[in-house]
């Protein structure tokens, strides 16, 4: 599946859909951020189970203050509109799937 632009209008409507939500915080000048890039990518090709979007901190600030993201890159967890689980700054991909339960 492919990674979906999440913002402010789009959040609520896949947060609250029939698959969990998995939420990359990141922004272009982060060099953590780029680097987990190809792995967020991988794990949407990998588990069409969830959806997986990538949100811009200085874009969507709302959003990212609504999950506390003080640091980035934060991956979130959501189900049911909820944050379930989170990984802050890299982590291989195998290691981020671990801590977030997939």
């Amino acid at each position: 599946m492919e990674v979906k632009k999440i913002n402010g209008e789009n959040f609520a409507v896949l947060a609250n859909g029939d698959k969990p939500l998995l939420v990359d915080f990141y922004a272009d000048w982060c060099g953590p951020c780029r680097m987990l890039a190809p792995v967020i990518a991988e794990i949407a090709a990998e588990h069409p189970e969830i959806v997986v979007g990538k949100a811009n901190v200085d874009e969507e600030g709302a959003l990212a203050m609504r999950f506390g993201v003080e640091s980035i890159p934060f991956v979130a967890l959501v189900k049911n509109g909820k944050l379930v689980a989170s990984s802050l700054g890299y982590r291989p991909k195998e290691e981020l799937l671990r801590a977030l339960g997939l």
